[in-house]
């Protein structure tokens, strides 16, 4: 359902009544003989969201809570590294302003006390109603008062809020709560006697008797040796944050070779050309002209499918709204679950993804026979193409209802646009992407409501709640965990629906035109020679070109036996962490490199597969525990990261509670409110 932006209510913020916590609810009884002291490792949106969360549930019902909290960020506590305030204004969110918070609201499923909170967008709104509360720069302030609901924020401009959500929780439970701010980086985390643990620093601080620890690290590097800056030579610039690369290291007029066509590809893109003072404007056809500033590298591009991600459908969807699943259903979840704890043998291409694309189709083909149908055949021919029982029957009734072959829906060449095609020459291919993406755009601004082929890519973001819920904790076999989702759904799921901006597909054909950028084809081959990176497409001919540097245009996964991560490297010598594996119905595994937490309490397992009972991970980390990790909390929907925060801190609080002999909270312990 589509909704103006006069629908949207009024941003409120989540003060303080006069009266001090009168309504709201009440400090916990004194938790132990002594405070409670908690220390979340890694402070951007998912820590933060924790932190919120134990805030919220340890001043509940009771008397004095007197726990010190200590808040753990190598770069920034709330912001993290990710969406650091300093960053480059040229880089966006993916994620539109009105979809982007870390409150709760009643939709989410969880025990603790709600306690509202602004979206992006509210409090961007707010902050163009009352002035500058938040006390941003100009600049910052100007973006704040232009941020509309269904616009993509700058990721420096999401930095803001996060920082203000940070210390806006901070100073409303100060006088309850003793929050510490630490930027450093955890390098060591031991258990010391009566069940305490200790934390050491970079800074060679160490912080003893905690009572409990989460993690939070996000997106970590892998361990790498040392990069080399030489003045001379060619440059390699390894994967990771396209705003913590060192871009001016990428010569002017030079030519630059980016592996990759995803996200990450589109912030150097950006970097490389307006970032270096060109600048894109509109010309009179809808399309974008793009004026070069003379410091522009040759950017050559390229990746396996030849094509960059979908552009995101422009959103025309309420903050609330999202697709709700028939198929998809919890009774279907709820059999998967019970088929795999009892069998194993759950295959998610085989079990799982039929459902999947029969939501998708569904959706797409509704809409494109909407306006010509009455509203009951409509329902009629949703519910008979859902339940089609084979193939030969669902393409029958596209038949009887005048969706011809051009029509239809085609998985093979969404997934691989070019479908084997090979091409004279750079032009011809150009020629040809160049329509592709046009219509790319056109689809977009046709809108994820009302155009057909945005609508029915949306449908996969939207399901992404559900397909956690199958395939977390070895839902389905480890086999189809590594050919099936690893191998195959992720990066296609990430391909159709989690893109850019239609504007930045908008910019890439611009770039296109003008000579900026060239994009080399399919199966892009990268080889490094004595003067420098040749890359060549082998399915257009005459695409071999010589750069000077070579970027990795991704994010690598996380892999806990490769981690960056001081911390993970040492907990794992010893063994006090352990990889995730799937196993197979024949006994064999699959070894993942997330990090492996026990279901619904989130506690870290060590190498002999004993949970810690005060130690915890969320986020990215736990990759292949928890699918899709990186997206963060949206508001309305019962968003899953705010609910496994709030059962992490009130496990905390429980497990705290009984040591204290705090016998009056033990809904803590049984999860009631």
């Amino acid at each position: 359902m589509s909704r103006s932006k006069q629908e949207f209510r009024e941003p409120r913020l989540p003060d303080l009544p006069e009266d001090g916590l009168r309504g709201l609810p009440q400090p916990c009884v004194s938790l132990s003989e002594g405070p409670a002291r908690i220390a979340v490792v890694g402070v951007g949106p998912r820590g933060l969201s924790f932190f919120e969360r134990l805030c919220a549930n340890l001043v509940a019902d009771g008397e004095r809570a007197d726990t010190e909290i200590y808040l753990i960020d190598s770069t920034r506590v709330g912001t993290g590294a990710v969406w650091r305030t300093g960053q480059s204004r040229h880089l966006l969110m993916n994620t539109v302003a009105a979809q982007v918070t870390i409150f709760t609201d009643d939709s989410v499923t969880m025990a603790g006390p709600v306690v509202p909170g602004p979206s992006l967008y509210e409090w961007a709104s707010f902050l163009a109603k009352v002035g500058n509360f938040a006390e941003l720069s100009p600049d910052m302030y100007e973006e704040a008062c232009r941020t509309t609901p269904d616009g993509y924020p700058t990721r420096a401009i999401y930095g803001h809020y996060l920082r203000w959500a940070y210390e806006h929780l901070r100073d409303r439970y100060q006088p309850w709560l003793r929050v510490h701010e630490i930027t450093a980086t955890a390098t060591d985390l031991r258990d010391e006697p009566a069940g305490l643990q200790s934390l050491t620093l970079s800074t060679g601080e160490r912080i003893v008797g905690l009572h409990a620890v989460v993690l939070a690290q996000g997106h970590v590097l892998p361990q790498r040796p040392p990069a080399s800056h030489a003045a001379a030579g060619p440059i390699h610039i390894a994967p990771g944050n396209a705003a913590d690369v060192d871009i001016d290291r990428v010569p002017d007029r030079s030519t630059v070779i980016i592996r990759g066509l995803g996200l990450t590809f589109f912030d150097h893109m950006v970097l490389l050309t307006v970032g270096r003072g060109g600048r894109f404007e509109e010309t009179g056809d809808e399309r974008l002209e793009y004026r070069r500033s003379g410091r522009e590298p040759l950017i050559v591009a390229g990746c396996r499918r030849g094509v960059p991600h979908h552009a995101r459908g422009e959103n025309q969807k309420a903050v609330a709204d999202r697709h709700e699943p028939t198929l998809l259903n919890p009774a279907c979840i709820a059999e998967f679950r019970t088929r795999a704890e009892r069998f194993g043998d759950v295959s998610f291409r085989r079990d799982v993804w039929p459902l999947v694309a029969r939501e998708v189709e569904t959706v797409y083909y509704a809409l494109l026979i909407a306006d010509r149908i009455s509203p009951r055949e409509l329902r009629g021919f949703r519910t008979r193409y859902l339940y089609a029982p084979s193939e030969h029957a669902a393409a029958e009734l596209l038949t009887e209802f005048g969706i011809d072959a051009a029509q239809r829906w085609n998985w093979g060449a969404l997934g691989d646009p070019t479908e084997g095609r090979r091409f004279g020459g750079v032009i011809e291919f150009h020629d040809w992407l160049l329509d592709y993406l046009d219509t790319d755009v056109r689809n977009a601004r046709l809108g994820n409501v009302r155009g057909p082929v945005k609508a029915a890519l949306d449908v996969l973001r939207d399901l992404r709640n559900e397909v956690r819920l199958i395939v977390d904790h070895g839902g389905i076999t480890g086999e189809s965990y590594r050919d099936d989702l690893d191998g195959w759904y992720t990066p296609l799921n990430a391909f159709l629906s989690i893109g850019p901006p239609a504007t930045r597909i908008a910019e890439l054909t611009a770039l296109i035109r003008a000579g900026v950028v060239r994009i080399i084809g399919p199966g892009m081959r990268v080889r490094a020679e004595d003067e420098g990176f040749v890359a060549d497409s082998p399915a257009v001919d005459g695409s071999a070109i010589t750069g000077q540097v070579l970027i990795d245009a991704r994010l690598p996964e996380p892999d806990l036996r490769g981690t960056g991560d001081t911390l993970m490297r040492n907990m794992l010598r010893v063994n006090k962490v352990r990889g995730f594996a799937v196993t197979n119905p024949d006994g064999t595994h699959y070894r993942t490199g997330g990090l492996e937490v026990a279901r619904d309490s989130h506690s870290v397992l060590d190498s002999a597969g004993r949970p810690h009972p005060r130690r915890f991970a969320v986020g990215v980390p736990t990759e292949a525990v928890h699918w899709v990790t990186a997206a963060g909390p949206r508001p309305g929907v019962n968003s899953v990261t705010l609910s496994d925060n709030d059962g992490i801190a009130r496990s905390i609080i429980a497990a705290h509670c009984t040591v204290g002999g705090c016998h009056q909270r033990k809904d803590y312990a049984d999860g009631r409110r």
